[in-house]
């Protein structure tokens, strides 16, 4: 059996017609006869014709197609901007194509490139953990390629942008294992390269600061995958468990290194709180039922998403050359429970 498809040129070819009556018979234009447009649409009812929509669109200017670019999908974040996503696009007619760079530069520049091939409107994109610069996307904005950057963003770029507010979040979940009693607050983080990184390690010195306690760089761990290798975190963890003082509550800094640290530290046996608290960025909807029940930093990944592609339909659609940028800082929210309960006061 023949699954490959049939196109205009086929028909016409197989009834003796030009390309361009079979296309107007097709689309019911006046200038053919009803005869012929019988003809050629009971040829094609009877050969499953389907009109192309690439093609189509390509035609008229847009391809309706949207690329995106994230680290994982299996990622409760990232799912969870990809529902916001598609919850806008396609009740606007567009289709999205995902991909993952699964934290990797190359992998990155490899899908751009795939993505910009299949001649998308615009493209959605979170920065991989390995991401050094973004020329491969400077070039394609030079060229008037619309790109909107969400939760890993760059500034090194002048386009809209959409992210978590990382500071104030980091700031609020350190504050919280502070005031809950734990004097020693260590922090494992992701790459360098990437905002989230900076933004969530100023809110955490910040919380410090502003509670009369000195930063210590010794406390800090980074992932340089973004938490994608284990035994990234796993050398962090016992880096710090390994310390004369070790910490005696661990602030995470992102969806995969806080679960992760969270089932590290039960392999090793630490009770969690009694003897290292944590609380993390995590988006997991499991946070209420693991033991104990995560605390939490929750990012509005649904919003951000949504948001997201909002913008970036404003830019492919603008009839004028769009010159001011947003940058959209959405809230996030804590989320206390057992895994960063109080240290229980002793009695005098």
């Amino acid at each position: 059996m023949n699954f490959n498809a049939i196109t205009i040129k086929d028909i016409a070819r197989e009834l003796g017609l030009s390309i361009s009556t079979v296309s107007k018979a097709l689309s019911d234009s006046y200038e053919i006869s009803e005869k012929t447009k019988k003809l050629v649409n009971d040829y094609a009812t009877q050969n499953n014709y389907s009109p192309n929509p690439i093609a189509k669109s390509l035609k008229q200017g847009h391809s309706k197609s949207i690329g995106i670019v994230v680290s994982t999908i299996d990622n409760s974040f990232f799912s969870q901007v990809i529902n916001g996503i598609e919850s806008v696009a396609y009740n606007k007619g567009y289709n999205i194509i995902i991909t993952q760079t699964h934290e990797s530069y190359d992998l990155e520049m490899r899908n751009i490139k795939h993505l910009t091939f299949r001649s998308i409107d615009g493209m959605l994109i979170s920065l991989s953990a390995e991401t050094p610069d973004i020329e491969h996307l400077r070039v394609l904005q030079k060229k008037g390629f619309p790109i909107v950057f969400f939760d890993r963003v760059s500034g090194d770029i002048d386009t809209h942008k959409v992210i978590a507010d990382n500071f104030n979040g980091a700031y609020d979940g350190t504050t919280h294992l502070l005031n809950s009693g734990y004097k020693r607050v260590a922090h494992v983080t992701s790459s360098p390269n990437l905002s989230i990184t900076a933004e969530r390690l100023a809110g955490y010195k910040k919380a410090l600061e502003d509670n009369g306690i000195e930063y210590n760089a010794n406390y800090v761990r980074y992932c340089l995958h973004g938490g994608r290798d284990l035994n990234e975190i796993e050398t962090a963890l016992n880096d710090l468990l390994a310390m004369y003082e070790r910490p005696d509550a661990i602030f995470t800094a992102s969806d995969r290194i806080t679960t992760t640290t969270l089932a590290l530290l039960h392999r090793l046996k630490i009770k969690i709180p009694d003897e290292v608290a944590l609380l993390g960025f995590t988006n997991t909807k499991l946070a209420e039922i693991l033991n104990p029940s995560l605390s939490s930093l929750f990012q509005p990944g649904f919003e951000i998403g949504k948001t997201a592609m909002e913008m970036l339909i404003g830019l492919i659609e603008s009839k004028h050359p769009v010159t001011e940028y947003e940058t959209k800082i959405l809230p996030t929210q804590l989320v206390i429970r057992n895994s960063s309960m109080p240290v229980p006061v002793t009695g005098v």
